[in-house]
């Protein structure tokens, strides 16, 4: 301890972690790789004191962003690829379930509670296009699941989501559905847009210094729930969207692309689009991690 090197520093850190009764197995696993790692990068690039300074004050700036508006530790993980990496390794696929994908830094507790069919928009923008959205909750037999919770989300046509936008009502383009007893599910909501993920502050500071973009794909965000079924988080894709090849947080799956079509003469609304949901087994799901 009293001659620590460039050499050793790594393997000094990792004995000073706690023995098993003060810290459990998973707590040193990963306290392991992350010293291992973390050194190995700083030898990798060679960190200077400078750019270590810079890092921390980084980090600061991005913890003081955060809110209930605004959670910039998820913008940079999105960025990074690193929320996607996750969720992949969080959800693999064990059969024919929909995959998912990114939560997100949008989404928001206690969306309104709609009955089927109802529409989420409480503003209307010029040149909306309309959309009515429905499909089928099933299980990975091709049983209708009855009482699934559909947890929808999306932007507005200015790109904006309404806790981003003080001029959009509370919680529009918001709302919480429930599967009947056939699984079948149906909304109105509008034709999604392709928008910039916040490229001010610190999320814009990591998407220049990448050399990337900050455009996401139109999407609708949806998340399935339901007791004794592994929960839901995905994203239905628009196949006419641009940004879907270079999404700038790299969610986009093609499982997850969805077709907007004319909605037939005499309907409510400008499209249709038609999604069904697979869910795995909670004890499945269970056993496939």
């Amino acid at each position: 301890m009293r001659n620590v090197t460039v050499d050793n520093v790594t393997d000094t850190v990792i004995a000073s972690l706690g023995k098993h009764d003060k810290i459990g197995p998973r707590q040193r696993e990963i306290m392991e790789s992350l010293i291992r790692h973390l050194h190995g990068f700083c030898k990798d690039v060679n960190l200077t004191h400078d750019e270590f300074l810079y890092a921390c004050d980084y980090l600061g700036r991005a913890g003081a962003l955060c809110s209930d508006k605004r959670q910039e530790y998820i913008l940079l993980a999105d960025i990074l690829g690193v929320e996607v990496l996750v969720d992949m390794l969080s959800n693999p696929i064990s059969g024919t379930e929909t995959v998912s994908t990114v939560l997100g830094p949008f989404f928001r507790e206690n969306a309104p509670v709609m009955p089927k069919g109802a529409s989420t928009v409480q503003k209307v923008f010029e040149g909306q296009e309309t959309v009515y959205v429905e499909g089928h909750i099933r299980d990975n037999k091709g049983n209708p699941v009855a009482g699934a919770i559909i947890d929808v989300w999306e932007d507005a046509p200015n790109g904006l989501y309404e806790n981003h936008d003080p001029d959009q009502p509370e919680y529009n383009l918001r709302g919480r559905f429930e599967s009947d007893e056939n699984g079948h599910y149906a909304f109105r909501a509008i034709r999604p847009v392709p928008y910039p993920i916040p490229d001010d502050e610190t999320a814009g500071e990591l998407i220049r210094y990448m050399g990337h973009h900050c455009m996401r794909p139109g999407h609708i965000h949806m998340m399935v729930t339901r007791k004794g079924y592994r929960p839901l988080i995905s994203q239905i894709y628009d196949a006419d969207s641009a940004h879907l090849d270079d999404d700038s947080v790299f969610a986009v799956k093609e499982d997850l692309i969805g077709h907007f079509h004319t909605a037939p003469e005499g309907a409510d609304t400008d499209l249709t689009l038609t999604f069904d949901f697979t869910l795995a087994d909670q004890a499945q799901a269970m056993a496939a991690e």
